[in-house]
């Protein structure tokens, strides 16, 4: 052989060998996600093995169909009834790092009530965090559902979803066009009691949620949470809306008996997963309070 072919075959080898050294191969990428954070997260793969800390998220999931890659859940995860088969990771402020890491998620999902140092914890164990925080305004789900379909690669029913979540709003907005007389005030007790008077404010998802039923919130006049007892009285609701759970005692609470809905047996009670976070339920909560109102 001479040793010019020699040199050509020696060439050829070491490109060969190139080729096949894994330092060499370039690393695939599935998603490059900038968070609510303003965080970059990358995930290299395609997530199958999710783990949810939001009710809000966990319910979304299921509704574009990727309810079954969820691995772990929060203790406030209980909706839909497949989330009790699924295991829990603790509460929002106290995750059970452990019991996440056995569970071998590709990505944490995480909504508003997860602390920076929780985060900072999770991401010590090398799981990738995406924090999708929950709108405030009900319209945003469609959005939320939006970015949970490029994270799944659920895209197209993720934008059949959203799109249909907006035309049912639009519905009751339209609806309520057509509806005749003044609209009825709703008061939403959401603390009462020796702590003081708490009711939802202008600007809330559930102050939406009470005009998007064709009636006045109460609370539209105010713009924090906390209202005296001389706001609640002088406003003198038509109807009054608690919780389920707290309807007994706050129907038999001085001085709230003297509450013209009290008197009237215009309270009612609801269910607090329908209308306390902001999730697709909220159409029950809206659908709920304007049958109360046409009655």
């Amino acid at each position: 052989m001479s040793s010019y072919r020699f040199l050509i075959w020696i060439v050829c080898f070491v490109m060969l060998c190139g080729c096949k050294n894994p330092q060499h191969k370039e690393q695939t990428i599935f998603l490059k996600y900038t968070d609510s954070y303003n965080r970059e997260v990358v995930l290299e793969k395609e997530p199958q093995r999710i783990i949810s800390l939001s009710p809000a998220i966990t319910e979304l999931l299921f509704m574009i169909d990727a309810g079954d890659r969820l691995v772990g859940i929060s203790d406030y995860c209980n909706y839909p009834e497949e989330t009790k088969k699924i295991p829990k990771v603790g509460g929002m402020q106290n995750i059970n790092m452990e019991t996440m890491l056995s569970l071998h998620p590709d990505v944490v999902l995480i909504g508003s009530m997860v602390s920076q140092e929780d985060v900072d914890k999770i991401e010590k164990l090398n799981i990738p965090v995406i924090a999708l925080i929950e709108e405030s305004d009900i319209t945003g789900i469609s959005t939320l559902m939006l970015n949970l379909g490029k994270i799944t690669s659920h895209d197209s029913i993720a934008k059949v979803e959203a799109d249909r979540w907006q035309q049912t709003l639009e519905n009751f907005r339209q609806n309520n066009i057509h509806r005749h007389g003044d609209p009825k005030s709703v008061y939403y007790v959401v603390g009462f009691g020796e702590t003081g008077d708490f009711t939802a404010p202008k600007g809330s998802h559930i102050n939406q949620i009470i005009e998007l039923a064709g009636c006045r919130n109460v609370g539209e006049e105010v713009t924090t949470w906390n209202v005296s007892r001389e706001f609640l009285f002088q406003a003198d609701p038509d109807i009054i809306v608690v919780r389920k759970e707290d309807m007994q005692n706050f129907c038999s609470m001085y001085p709230y008996t003297q509450l013209k809905a009290v008197k009237e047996n215009k309270v009612y009670p609801i269910e607090s997963s329908w209308i306390d976070i902001v999730t697709p339920r909220n159409l029950h909560a809206i659908a709920y309070l304007q049958h109360l109102t046409s009655e």
